[in-house]
């Protein structure tokens, strides 16, 4: 069988040859926000939001010892990037989704 036979057949039975093992997606990432007096996210890595397409709450995890409060914003900044940035409502934190 030659190496690039053996290769596919890898990656048919579990993936990991062809994409290098497993990975986290989407991982959140620290992102600098400025917001208004109510929340709502303005500056978003120095880019002003040009428009905000949603919000939305997730609280989950309320029965473990870590549970998980977050305020998501979907947004458009004024150069045209969607961004989705969460608040960590624990920590104060600032993060980036995508």
């Amino acid at each position: 069988m030659s190496g690039e036979a053996a290769m596919s057949g890898k990656a048919a039975m579990g993936g990991e040859a062809a994409m290098g093992g497993t990975r986290r997606l989407a991982v959140p990432r620290r992102v600098s926000v400025q917001v208004a007096d109510n929340g709502q996210p303005l500056v978003v890595d120095g880019r002003p939001v040009d428009a905000i397409r949603e919000s939305w709450l997730i609280e989950d995890r309320w029965w473990t010892p870590r549970p998980l409060q977050r305020r998501y914003w979907e947004v458009v900044t004024i150069d045209g990037r969607d961004e989705v940035v969460f608040h960590d409502l624990r920590s104060g934190r600032w993060w980036r989704q995508r």
